[in-house]
């Protein structure tokens, strides 16, 4: 078939040339160089028929096509991958920004507790440095109270010591001793 194709393709364009309103030469005479150029295209075709270069060529191109139709096959394998691998990653992030979300928002809610509980600690050392303050007036009142009663006791007993001491004659204060030994006696027995 390519051999009929071949010749066929090669004696029409002979046949429309301008050999043919030439009417120097006759039709195929070997003068005329498009008939030669026709004849030794017919034979290079027909050569290559005979040893079966279009076989080749075609081998070649279907071995070239199949080459293009892997590699758009891997091509196609690349994109889906790559394009699951996107996805993949896509999620990833999506689940860290979560996450990233979920650690900020735990440490803004322990930061308000920790501050919750500074403020209770703060309130509760406030409230026990006042009253370790107010105990310390306390005591210092009582201190101040007994040291003025006793101050007024010991002012009181020489007062009195100095009245009775004027006034009070040794035979009573002779029966006063004997009174204290024996309140003394009776309280330790």
């Amino acid at each position: 078939m390519i051999r009929t194709l071949a010749t066929g393709s090669a004696v029409l364009p002979v046949l429309g040339t301008p050999a043919l309103a030439a009417g120097d030469y006759p039709f195929f005479s070997l003068y005329n160089t498009d008939i030669v150029v026709a004849i030794a295209f017919v034979l290079f075709l027909g050569v290559l028929g005979y040893f079966g270069v279009h076989r080749i060529i075609l081998g070649l191109l279907d071995k070239r096509a199949d080459g293009i139709r892997s590699d758009l096959d891997e091509a196609r394998k690349l994109r889906e991958e790559a394009q699951g691998v996107l996805a993949s990653y896509e999620r990833k992030q999506r689940e860290v920004a979560e996450q990233v979300e979920r650690i900020v928002e735990t440490a803004r809610r322990e930061a308000a507790d920790a501050a919750e509980d500074a403020r209770r600690d703060i309130d509760a050392s406030f409230e026990r440095r006042l009253k370790a303050a107010e105990d310390q007036i306390q005591s210092a009142e009582d201190e101040a109270l007994r040291s003025v009663r006793n101050r007024a006791v010991n002012v009181a007993i020489a007062a009195a010591g100095d009245v009775i001491g004027k006034q009070l004659k040794a035979e009573d204060a002779n029966r006063l001793i004997d009174e204290g030994i024996g309140v003394v006696e009776s309280r330790l027995h």
